[in-house]
């Protein structure tokens, strides 16, 4: 029993059960309170009458004017529910259809409630004693008893009805707690199967829509976002493991060789300065995959201001422009007035830069690169087209992730984080990144907002 008690379901199904026999009582002792009320109010009125018209009588008529009209009105009464009783000042009777004044009545005029024989049978009656003129006592009352039977029958069928209400309500607490249960037990088996580490478990749906199926599809969207990130973080490590060892290794080896040959001052310097340059390269991993955290973690966005579009591709046309020059890349722009983004300027800066330091790196020399920003209907966009061996349509989903090296990438520098620090940075200033076919080469779009609006 008290297991039962335990259960959520239960518990609501009593709870709902209490709320309706409190309900019910409520709105039964309205109907109760107003309709004795209704007949309270007419008992009172027609015994009030019928005193108002004896007292008359007797001050017309003297007392057998009361006395005949008392008579008249027992007579009268066809459903027997009325009593009178007209006595002198020592309250012997004088006129009605009741044998002696009641002992449960007093000498103090006022209202009464009594049960009283009367024919024979024990009846709840209502009485108004008053005293007329000469001290002559007029006891004139109602038979209430259906009144009283009525009460009766309310209080069985109220009992009757809490008795239904709670069997019901504890009847439907076990068949909801039965099929909630077994709906819980489910997710708590597929819970259990996920902790053991079965990350491709997923929490079962019956197409029925309901409450629990939209559960389990919010569940199992988190529970693939979890499955992509640590899938995320697994790749992550894997490739931090993979680029960081060969120039941990290369640098290993100069200093030992160093080490072991004891070189001549010059030969040293310059082996000295590989190593610096080996840790260079480790310290720009590191730099850059804490900028991404940045990103990614939405620290940046309490930075943004108004950024002026041209005026940032302009100052990365500059920046590249003489490295563009020197492999004999054209490097045009075409900046259209008048663009403003809400966002991180240096961020924004450093993804352009990215853009074109890609595209530089990968167009062959004789090759031309653009530069271009304009607006449009889905927002602001800074593109960048190269004539360069561009990206296969198959691994455009894959160059994003962090450290991926695409086929063209092979055997140049870099650690394959560059295209994933653009992503984030997009992603984070709400717009989306778009790589596309240039014929020949690629072209890379960052779609950004011209409003506000961000997304981290």
């Amino acid at each position: 029993m008290i297991k039962l008690l335990r259960s959520t379901s239960l518990r609501l199904a009593l709870g709902y059960a209490i709320l309706f026999v409190v309900s019910s009582v409520l709105l039964l002792g309205l109907v109760w309170w107003n309709t004795t009320g209704y007949l309270d109010r007419e008992t009172d009125a027609v015994i009030t009458a019928d005193i108002r018209a004896i007292g008359d009588r007797l001050r017309d008529f003297g007392l057998p004017g009361a006395i005949q009209t008392v008579n008249e009105r027992v007579i009268a009464d066809v459903d027997r529910k009325a009593i009178y009783l007209l006595t002198d000042p020592f309250l012997k009777p004088l006129a009605g259809n009741v044998d002696a004044w009641p002992g449960k009545i007093g000498r103090t005029p006022g209202w009464y409630e009594i049960d009283l024989v009367y024919q024979n049978r024990l009846h709840a009656t209502r009485f108004l004693h008053v005293v007329l003129p000469g001290n002559f006592q007029l006891l004139v009352g109602r038979d209430v008893q259906d009144r009283v039977a009525m009460r009766a029958l309310f209080l069985r069928s109220l009992a009757w009805a809490v008795l239904v209400a709670v069997a019901f309500a504890i009847l439907s607490g076990l068949l909801l707690r039965r099929t909630v249960l077994r709906r819980i037990e489910t997710i708590n088996r597929t819970a259990n199967a996920i902790v053991q580490g079965d990350l491709g478990r997923r929490m079962p749906l019956r197409d029925a829509n309901d409450e629990f199926d939209h559960l389990a599809r919010t569940i199992n969207a988190m529970l693939d976002q979890i499955q992509q990130l640590i899938e995320g973080v697994r790749n992550v490590s894997n490739a931090i493991a993979h680029d960081l060892r060969t120039p941990l290794t290369e640098l290993r080896a100069r200093l030992e060789g160093l080490l072991r040959t004891r070189a001549h001052d010059e030969k040293m310097l310059d082996e000295l300065g590989e190593a610096i340059g080996d840790i260079d390269r480790l310290i720009g991993i590191f730099n850059a995959l804490l900028r991404l955290a940045e990103v990614d973690a939405g620290l940046r966005r309490a930075g943004f201001t108004k950024v002026d579009v041209a005026a940032l591709a302009q100052d990365i046309a500059e920046l590249y422009g003489p490295t563009a020059e020197a492999k004999d890349i054209a490097l045009s722009i075409d900046l259209a007035p008048d663009l403003q983004v809400d966002g991180d300027p240096f961020l924004l800066a450093q993804a352009v830069g990215n853009l074109v330091d890609n595209a530089v790196k990968y167009t062959p020399s004789g090759g031309r690169i653009a530069l271009s920003a304009n607006a449009t209907d889905q927002g602001i966009v800074i593109a960048v087209a190269d004539s360069g061996p561009g990206i296969a349509e198959s691994e455009r989903d894959q160059v994003t992730k962090r450290f991926y090296r695409g086929d063209a990438s092979r055997g140049s520098s870099g650690a394959g984080l560059g295209l994933s620090l653009v992503e984030a940075v997009v992603r984070l200033h709400g717009g989306r990144l778009a790589l596309s076919d240039n014929q020949p080469g690629l072209r890379a779009s960052m779609v950004l907002p011209k409003t506000a609006a961000a997304s981290g």
